[in-house]
C-alpha cells in the first residue's frame, strides 16, 4: 500500500540520479529544518489528521473561517452578476482615471501568486532543502491567487459575455485580437503561468494523495482520492517517472517567474504616459511580486502552523529564511522607488518629473507614503535576528507588506492617470462602495479555496519532508 511505501521510504526513493553520501554537517542542517526528530509515521499522522477528520468534528476555527470566507465569496459573485447587469458605471472610474481598482486588484493578485513558483521551482532546482515544508502552501496560494486575478480583467472589459474575443479563434465577425497590445500578452502569459503552476502543484500532490487514499475510511473519499492518485503504488518506476516530470515542470516554471510579471508590467511600461513609460518596470514588478508573494505565504503559514500542529515541520528556520527574502526583495523595491525619481530628474522631461512629484506630494501623497512605510521601512526590522525569528513580528510585517503592495499598484495606476497633460481634465478619483466590496469579495474567494485545500488535501509535501529527516536514508533527500 502507498502509505506503507512512503512511511518506510526505501533508499531508492531519493535523488535517483545522484549517490552522494550524507555528511555529518548535512544531518545538522536537516535537524535545523525538522525539529523533534519525528518519524515518518509521525509526519504522516500530523499532515493527514485534518483530511481524515469527519466534517462534524472539524475544528471550530476552520468552520467559522470557512463560513465567513464563503459568505464573502458569494457576495463577490453576486457583485459580478450585478456589474454585468448594470455595467462598469457602478464604479467610480471617470475621465481621466479609466483604470482604477479593477486593474490594481488584478496586478496585486498576480503578484501574490509569484512566490509559489519561486519556492517550488527555483529553490527546487537550486536544491534548497528548506523549501520542502512550505512549498505546498505556496503552490496552492499561486493557483488560488491567479484565479482571483483572472476575474478582474474579465469584468474590467465590461462586456464579459464576449471575453472570448481575446483568444485567436475563428469567428463570424472576423474580430481578431490585437497582438500588438500588452493586454493580449497578459492573456497568454497569465494563462500559461496558471496551467503550468496547476500541473506542477498536482504532480507534487500525487504521492501524498495516494497516502490519503489508503488512510481514509469513507468509500466516497477513497474513490475520489483514488482517481486523483492516478494508480500510484510507490514503486521505483513510479518514483523515477515522478521525479522526471517534477524536474521538467520545475524547469518550465522557472522562466515564468521572470516573464509573467514582466509582461504584466508591459501593460504600463509600453504606454506613453509619464509615470508608466519606464524601463525599470519589468525587474521592479518581478521583485515586488516575489516580495508580496512571500509575505502572503507568511500570512497563511503562521496561523496554520499553530492551528494544525506543524511547529516541528515548519520551523523557525523556514520562517527566518522567508523573512530574509522579504528583507532582500523589500530593499530592491525601495531602490526601485528611489531610482524612479532619479530617472525622472535625469531625463530632463518636465512631464516625467511632474508625475513623480505629484505622486509623492500631490493629492494622493497619503497613499504613496503608506506604500513606502509598509514596503521599505517595515521590512528593515528583519535586519535584527530577534525580530525576524519572532512569530508575532513576522505576521504583523507580512500584513503590512500585503497592504503596502496593494497601495503600490494603486499609486502606479491612479496617481499617473489623475493628472494628465491638460489641467482642465484633472480629476480626483474616489471609489464608490462597490470597489472595496469587490476587493473584500476576492479575498473571500481566495480564503474559501485555501480553506478547502487545508481541509481535504495535505498542506505539507510529506514525501519531500521525510527526505530531509536525519534518519531518512543514506542518500540525499528526495526533492531536496
Amino acid at each position: 500500500m502507498v502509505s506503507k511505501s512512503i512511511e518506510n521510504m526505501p533508499e531508492y526513493v531519493g535523488n535517483t540520479h545522484r549517490g552522494d553520501l550524507v555528511l555529518p554537517e548535512d544531518v545538522v542542517k536537516r535537524e535545523e529544518l525538522i525539529r523533534g526528530n519525528p518519524t515518518f509515521h509521525d509526519i504522516t499522522e500530523t499532515v493527514c489528521k485534518m483530511a481524515q477528520t469527519p466534517f462534524s468534528e472539524t475544528h471550530i476555527g476552520w468552520r467559522v473561517g470557512f463560513a465567513i470566507s464563503l459568505s464573502l465569496a458569494i457576495m463577490f459573485f453576486g457583485l459580478i452578476a450585478y456589474l454585468i447587469w448594470e455595467g462598469i458605471g457602478i464604479w467610480g472610474n471617470a475621465s481621466p482615471v479609466f483604470w482604477a481598482w479593477d486593474i490594481v486588484n488584478f496586478v496585486f493578485w498576480v503578484g501574490i501568486g509569484h512566490a509559489g513558483t519561486l519556492i517550488s521551482a527555483v529553490l527546487f532546482l537550486f536544491r534548497q532543502k528548506w523549501r520542502t515544508s512550505i512549498n505546498r502552501y505556496a503552490e496552492a496560494m499561486t493557483i488560488f491567487a491567479v484565479i482571483c486575478a483572472l476575474v478582474f480583467p474579465g469584468i474590467h472589459v465590461g462586456r464579459i459575455w464576449v471575453i472570448y474575443w481575446v483568444f485567436p479563434i475563428p469567428n463570424s465577425m472576423e474580430m481578431w485580437p490585437n497582438f500588438r497590445s500588452p493586454l493580449l500578452w497578459d492573456v497568454f502569459a497569465v494563462g500559461t503561468y496558471f496551467t503550468v503552476s496547476l500541473l506542477f502543484w498536482y504532480v507534487g500532490l500525487i504521492p501524498d494523495i495516494a497516502t490519503l487514499r489508503d488512510r481514509v475510511k469513507s468509500r466516497a473519499a477513497k474513490i475520489a482520492y483514488g482517481i486523483f492518485a492516478l494508480g500510484w503504488r510507490g514503486s521505483m518506476r513510479h518514483w523515477l517517472h515522478y521525479e522526471r516530470a517534477y524536474l521538467l515542470l520545475a524547469a518550465l516554471s522557472t522562466p515564468l517567474v521572470l516573464s509573467v510579471h514582466s509582461v504584466v508590467s508591459f501593460d504600463f511600461a509600453v504606454a506613453q504616459l509619464p509615470g508608466w513609460h519606464t524601463t525599470i518596470f519589468p525587474p521592479y514588478f518581478v521583485a515586488g511580486a516575489i516580495f508580496s508573494g512571500f509575505a502572503m505565504v507568511q500570512t497563511l503559514v503562521l496561523p496554520a502552523r499553530k492551528w494544525l500542529g506543524l511547529k516541528d515541520i515548519v520551523t523557525m528556520k523556514h520562517i527566518e529564511n522567508m523573512n530574509k527574502i522579504i528583507l532582500v526583495t523589500g530593499s530592491i523595491v525601495g531602490y526601485a522607488y528611489a531610482m524612479e525619481f532619479f530617472i525622472a530628474w535625469y531625463s530632463g522631461n518636465q512631464y516625467e518629473s511632474f508625475a513623480f512629484i505629484n505622486r509623492a506630494f500631490g493629492p494622493y501623497a497619503w497613499s504613496y507614503w503608506i506604500m513606502v512605510s509598509c514596503n521599505v521601512i517595515s521590512p528593515q526590522l528583519f535586519w535584527f535576528k530577534k525580530l525576524r525569528t519572532s512569530i508575532v513580528v513576522s505576521f504583523v510585517i507580512s500584513i503590512f507588506v500585503n497592504i503596502g503592495m496593494w497601495f503600490e499598484r494603486f499609486v502606479i495606476t491612479v496617481t499617473s492617470l489623475n493628472r494628465d497633460f491638460l489641467p482642465s481634465s484633472w480629476h480626483y478619483f474616489s471609489p464608490r462602495i462597490f470597489e472595496p466590496l469587490f476587493l473584500i469579495g476576492s479575498f473571500g474567494l481566495f480564503f474559501t479555496l485555501f480553506l478547502l485545500f487545508v481541509r481535504y488535501l495535505p498542506v505539507i509535501a510529506m514525501a519531500e519532508v521525510k527526505s530531509v529527516l536525519p534518519q531518512a536514508n543514506p542518500h540525499e533527500g528526495h526533492h531536496s
